[in-house]
């Protein structure tokens, strides 16, 4: 089997347009001595290749075996080489860089004027857009050309320059302390999930304050409001504090229509801060906003000067087309939404090599959930089976754990009788191990095990305990992420009140107003 390198090389080469492919061919080509270059030879069979074959690219006796990881090293570097130089992957960062490589080049064979000169644009242009690493390292290289390059100025130059470095050095300090909350605040997030008890939630909010940096907010830019709100976010997650958590979401989307500018310099970062919005709208069932959210969106990425590229375009998937479930979901108006289904398989599809297994596996349980709401449990449950079965799934352990309780009830509607007490044995044992036990959950798992013991004619007031004791549960500070993940107050409704869950749904749904 190819190992991960090959594999990189051979996804890269696939990965590229057919005008990346040209331009690398007239790049490779430059020279006439390229003409019959080894790593063009190889290029050309991998570009044609379907999958990656080791053993056929050694019959063709391109490269020795010996030789092969030399090669493909050296054609990864020239493909990167090529995709840098093509004015589509252009942004102000490289270009920036650019400008500093050149005046470095200046600068070592002694045109200190020109390098001054290109370096003062250079910096200009970076603190205009916010790139204050740049602009930081643009200011030491102007210390050490000024110390050499000896002018009339240079008394009013070394005030200049040791002021600017050093409010950009205080500035980066700030914001590299932000970022670095914001990151340990996510990866407890993947790791542990959200708080799950008072002492965890006080473990969180001490270390969340204690390692936030002191800051006066009228004295921040773009790039530490960013991440200031950044970290904010992720606290409010946490703590499961959705209304904080849509507050500093709005903030995050807030300052890029402020700025708008910065949504196409920073397209990225505008994504990510839209996607938490719409999910944060979701959380708290504000449909109004939602949709408008989602519709503004939509129309910003649609402009023309919005940039594109794979990644972006996979950002941009991932966020629709998760939101477009959620505002179906929001509306009760499944049916509608079953044309997303054949779309986002396709799209999945297509884009195999780019998204992770868990965004993947989120769009699986998005698409039970809708099966579920139709009354289409068979296909609910090959849905699920896919996150089941999936042995990689270690980051949202969470996701596994509902996607477990969804499946058993959905073997309790297809009369799926034979294989539910083998699902609840292992969903207990599953739950128990990961340490997600939730009352809810407990609640759900112990009423299905004792169902073989109801009889028919007492169902109903089954139902209706059950609906009792979770209600209780449906604000609980600790509990009420089971009611987002899965709606099991409505479909016990809608066996209390002998009704389609569906109908159920859009009946809430209508009563929310907002």
């Amino acid at each position: 089997m190819a190992n991960v390198t090959k594999d990189n090389l051979f996804i890269l080469i696939k990965s590229l347009s057919k005008s990346e492919k040209r331009q690398f061919k007239l790049y490779a080509n430059r020279l006439d001595v390229n003409a019959n270059a080894k790593f063009l030879l190889l290029f050309t069979l991998l570009e044609k290749m379907e999958e990656y074959n080791e053993d056929e690219i050694l019959k063709r006796k391109i490269v020795t075996k010996i030789q092969l990881s030399n090669l493909k090293a050296h054609l990864y570097k020239q493909i990167l080489i090529s995709l840098r130089m093509n004015p589509v992957n252009q942004n102000i960062r490289i270009l920036i860089r650019e400008q500093l490589d050149f005046a470095t080049i200046l600068y070592q064979k002694g045109l200190y004027k020109q390098s001054l000169k290109i370096l003062e644009r250079a910096k200009i242009i970076a603190l205009e857009n916010e790139e204050k690493n740049i602009a930081y390292e643009i200011v030491e290289l102007e210390k050490v050309i000024e110390s050499q390059y000896i002018t009339r100025s240079i008394s009013s130059r070394a005030d200049e320059l040791t002021i600017q470095a050093k409010e950009l050095s205080q500035q980066n300090v700030i914001a590299s302390k932000l970022s670095n909350l914001s990151l340990q605040l996510y990866s407890i997030m993947l790791k542990s999930g959200y708080a799950k008890s008072d002492a965890e939630m006080k473990a969180i909010t001490t270390y969340f304050n204690n390692a936030l940096p002191k800051y006066t907010l009228s004295d921040l830019g773009f790039r530490e409001k960013l991440w200031l709100y950044k970290a904010h976010l992720w606290h409010s997650f946490l703590i499961q504090d959705f209304l904080s958590c849509y507050k500093y979401a709005k903030k995050w989307v807030d300052l890029f229509y402020t700025h708008p500018k910065m949504i196409y310099l920073n397209p990225v970062w505008y994504i990510k801060g839209v996607t938490y919005l719409l999910e944060c709208l979701y959380l708290i069932r504000h449909k109004t906003l939602f949709k408008k959210t989602l519709e503004k969106f939509e129309e910003t990425i649609n402009h023309e000067s919005f940039q594109r590229n794979d990644n972006i375009n996979i950002l941009t998937f991932l966020c629709i087309y998760n939101s477009k479930f959620n505002l179906h979901f929001l509306k009760g108006d499944f049916e509608e939404g079953l044309y997303l289904v054949n779309e986002v398989l396709k799209e999945l599809k297509n884009k195999k090599d780019k998204i992770d297994e868990h965004h993947v596996m989120v769009f699986y349980y998005k698409i039970a959930c809708l099966y579920f709401g139709l009354g289409n449990y068979l296909k609910c449950i090959e849905f699920l089976q896919k996150i089941i079965e999936n042995k990689n799934l270690t980051m949202r352990e969470d996701l596994m754990c509902f996607a477990r309780v969804l499946s058993l009830i959905a073997h309790y509607e297809a009369c799926l009788d034979y294989k539910l007490e083998i699902q609840l044995k292992s969903t207990y044992k599953f739950l128990i191990k990961m340490n997600d036990l939730h009352e809810v959950q407990r609640e759900m798992i112990k009423f299905l095990k004792n169902l073989g013991s109801i009889y028919p004619h007492q169902l109903k007031g089954e139902f209706k305990k059950l609906h009792t004791r979770l209600k209780e549960y449906e604000n609980h500070p600790y509990e009420k992420r089971a009611f987002l993940y899965l709606d099991i107050l409505s479909w016990l409704e809608s066996k209390i009140d002998n009704k389609p869950l569906l109908t159920i749904i859009k009946e809430k749904a209508h009563k929310t107003m907002r």
